[in-house]
């Protein structure tokens, strides 16, 4: 009796109040410290703001293994946590270009398709949830390199002839990511098309 009693009790719900879901509020928290600092535009507030961009990038990191090696992945941790990302990225992608370190086109493009693709996925996840492709996964990691390297005033910091090559590194890094957002984005819309049109998965 006693067996059969514990097969069919119910397992208890992971609860919202976590150490994932935490570190995920932090990286929320940081953001507009973040946005202060460079709006200093000193050298050492932009060295300091790059500091405070690396810390929320690694919560990203900390937050999703704890979440899944511990058994904590919730609904509502999820949603925070991908939101979380793209109020970090967009903040640091319009305050760089507005401090006119990255070109406002590679800005327009990078947030349209964030918040294109995450709308995408929320209209299709009743039929099927699409799963990060590699190419998101290594444009994500190249735009949080990039952003974390145009963060710090390199020619201030290093002098005029080896800041402007630190620089240039930066761009090119996001330049190759912008590429990458775009080639991913029109993947994810053609799968959409195949799975509104024929119900055929994506990954088929």
């Amino acid at each position: 009796m006693s067996d059969q009693g514990d097969r069919g009790a119910a397992v208890p719900a992971v609860s919202n109040w976590n150490l994932p879901n935490a570190l995920t509020g932090v990286r929320i928290l940081l953001v507009p410290i973040y946005v202060v600092l460079l709006m200093q535009d000193t050298v050492g507030t932009r060295v300091a703001a790059c500091a405070v961009f690396v810390v929320a990038a690694l919560t990203d990191r900390w937050d999703g293994h704890i979440a899944r090696t511990r058994g904590l992945v919730t609904k509502f941790g999820t949603m925070l946590d991908t939101l979380a990302d793209k109020i970090l990225v967009v903040a640091a992608l319009v305050m760089l270009s507005w401090l006119g370190e990255v070109p406002w086109w590679v800005t327009i493009v990078l947030v349209v398709r964030e918040f294109g693709i995450m709308a995408l996925k929320s209209l299709l996840s009743r039929r099927e949830v699409i799963a990060p492709s590699s190419g998101g996964k290594l444009k994500a990691v190249l735009q949080m390199v990039a952003l974390a390297v145009l963060t710090v005033d390199w020619v201030g910091l290093l002098g005029s002839e080896l800041g402007p090559w630190m620089y240039w590194l930066g761009m090119v890094v996001l330049y190759v990511a912008t590429a990458i957002a775009v080639v991913t984005a029109v993947d994810y819309v053609v799968k959409a098309v195949r799975i509104v049109r024929t119900g055929q998965s994506s990954k088929a």
